[in-house]
């Protein structure tokens, strides 16, 4: 068999034309490229791309049925373990999980797994009929806290084992994280609306504007006749450096950067809440937070976007294809940097005073490797200078919200706040469980699912034992 060495490519938005839009930049598959990258595929004995997968997808059987030109029994497949398919071929880092396991990457370039996954889910969504799915339901009733990936792959495994289902949202739109995090340029939210109107064809109950730790509490929920709650909140509190000048005006959190920008359209003339426009930006961290923030800034007429990040290109922690996409698009990249203070305008020179003037950072060298195994950033004396700004946005993670601890007796947590969890996903209450952002802290879009997968389990074997 002849091997094709390198992946198909994927067509993309020009830099130069995207960055003055909110479309999708990678356009994904059309059927022609799909069935060329899925012959790529060897169909190796072990299948070490599933053990990369967090929710263990049968990888190499539904690229064997868009070989065939299977595309919908590719798409049942996947949907056995996978309830958001057009989501996570998007914005999946295949490359750290199923990828890199790919028996094929061993020599050449890994089959494109996240691209094809994609293609079979978007081609099923722009073909089905939209039709209620009937099922049956047992006595069970469980409540879930959060409408993002952990919650709605929670909710979407219960509802087919016939569980009745309630998720509960803060906001006004469900798809948490899904709708306030990540740019319409990376998954439009037409897709998310999509993947959710799926499980609530299944059957699964959304109420929104409901917030639990306030509206209401977790022992109220139980009160209601839920026997189970699953905690799927995520992580929303925001991370600060706690440097001089945090507080001035012009200092955003990317979460509230973000979800002002994508959900609240503050970016619009008429907002009720504006969010900067124009000026020079400077974004402080290096995940695919801080990429989406960058990119954003550009699309809200930036004349300049900085990333500050205190270790090396190799440490950065962000997708490759996120890098090179905010490379392409202008965003400036000053590693090795770390800010001590952000400067604020003197009352001369802006009368309202407390606004951003710039950023002060210094310079770093690479010096023995911390705990995690990469090498401890370590400052150079004497190497301060200032990076004039108007924008600063701290994308440097975010820590689980503290509403529901708070408000719920005998929830224990870790020193970062992620709720405790045993091996069934239960957390020190019970029949409360948890899973996500809201146990780890802010991760990947796929570990989150896992893990609301796996409390099903847990869930699960909790209700029929009772």
């Amino acid at each position: 068999m002849t091997v094709i060495e390198k992946r198909t490519p994927m067509i993309i938005q020009d830099a130069d034309e995207r960055i003055h839009n909110f479309s999708e930049v990678a356009l994904g598959y059309d059927e022609e490229s799909a069935l060329k990258e899925a012959h790529r595929c060897l169909h190796c004995v072990n299948h070490p791309c599933i053990s990369g997968c967090p929710v263990n997808i049968r990888i190499p059987d539904f690229i064997e049925k868009i070989k065939n030109g299977e595309f919908e029994e590719a798409y049942k497949i996947i949907s056995e373990s996978s309830s958001l398919p057009a989501i996570c071929g998007r914005v999946c880092p295949q490359e750290k999980q199923c990828e890199a396991n790919c028996t094929l990457g061993i020599r050449y370039e890994p089959v494109a797994i996240g691209r094809l996954e994609r293609f079979v889910a978007d081609l099923h969504n722009r073909n089905d009929s939209n039709n209620t799915i009937k099922r049956e339901f047992n006595d069970h009733s469980v409540a879930i806290v959060g409408s993002g990936p952990s919650g709605l792959a929670c909710a979407g495994d219960l509802i087919r084992k016939g569980y009745k289902v309630t998720i509960f949202e803060a906001l006004h739109t469900p798809g948490g994280v899904l709708v306030y995090g990540i740019p319409e340029f990376r998954l439009p939210k037409e897709i998310v609306k999509k993947e959710i109107d799926n499980l609530q064809r299944m059957g699964v109950e959304i109420r929104t504007d409901i917030v639990i730790g306030k509206t209401l509490t977790i022992d109220e929920l139980c009160e209601m006749g839920f026997e189970a709650v699953f905690v799927g909140s995520g992580a929303g509190l925001p991370r600060f450096m706690n440097i001089p000048g945090e507080s001035l005006k012009g200092v955003y959190s990317a979460n509230e950067f973000l979800t002002r920008t994508n959900l609240m359209k503050a970016y619009k003339e008429d907002s009720d809440t504006p969010i900067m426009k124009g000026g020079v930006v400077t974004v402080v961290g290096g995940g695919n937070v801080a990429m989406d923030a960058a990119r954003t800034a550009l699309r809200l007429n930036a004349e300049k976007v900085y990333i500050v990040y205190r270790r090396s290109e190799n440490e950065l922690p962000a997708r490759k294809e996120e890098i090179e996409h905010a490379k392409e698009e202008g965003v400036e990249f000053k590693l090795l940097n770390n800010p001590v203070e952000i400067i604020g305008c003197s009352d001369t020179e802006d009368p309202g005073y407390g606004f951003v003037k710039g950023i002060k950072c210094v310079k770093m060298e690479l010096g023995e490797a911390d705990e995690s195994g990469r090498r401890s950033p370590v400052e150079i004396p004497g190497s301060e200078y200032i990076i004039d700004t108007d924008t600063v946005i701290m994308a440097i993670g975010n820590t689980p919200n503290p509403l529901i601890r708070n408000s719920t007796e005998g929830l224990e947590t870790n020193k970062m706040g992620g709720l405790i969890i045993n091996e069934d996903g239960m957390t020190s209450k019970e029949g409360v469980f948890a899973g996500g952002d809201a146990v780890t802290g802010a991760a990947t879009v796929i570990s989150a699912m896992g893990a609301g997968k796996k409390a099903v389990e847990g869930i699960d074997k909790y209700l029929r034992n009772r």
